[in-house]
């Protein structure tokens, strides 16, 4: 990837960060009937970006050379295992979806980090995919944490 381009996965990954932050914000500082709205935000805007999460690995392994193809039902899986949480999590009360939300993220990191080793993912996108992670992570937690 070229250094433009990596710049600006940088910028819009660190974007995407914006929305999570703001509710997070809301949960702590908004009186309480918005604080009720911010929290059902950071649960909402938690199941859609976990399921874009999934829906890479659809990308990676429709564009998979073909000694890749071994990885193929992995990449399938994990492209649709987030979204299946992601969906969970929007039918829980909010104690159950945070956590359930965060651990998703994380976990969905983990497994592409090991999936990085293998060559599967660019290691650029691993980096930034940890700061994202993490920030999300955190972000879901703060109702959790009052």
């Amino acid at each position: 990837m070229d250094a433009a381009a990596s710049r600006l996965m940088w910028i819009l990954g660190l974007a995407g960060l914006l929305p999570f932050a703001a509710a997070a914000l809301g949960v702590v500082l908004a009186p309480e009937h918005w604080s009720g709205v911010a929290r059902g935000a950071l649960i909402a805007y938690g199941a859609v970006i976990l399921s874009f999460l999934g829906a890479v690995h659809w990308g990676l392994a429709l564009r998979a050379p073909p000694q890749e193809a071994w990885a193929t039902p992995w990449r399938l899986g994990l492209g649709v295992l987030p979204s299946l949480g992601a969906w969970a999590a929007m039918l829980l009360f909010e104690t159950a979806a945070l956590p359930l939300l965060a651990g998703g993220v994380l976990l969905t990191a983990a497994l592409e980090q090991t999936a990085a080793r293998h060559g599967l993912v660019p290691a650029d996108y691993m980096r930034l995919r940890w700061v994202l992670s993490v920030g999300a992570a955190i972000c879901l937690a703060v109702p959790l944490l009052g």
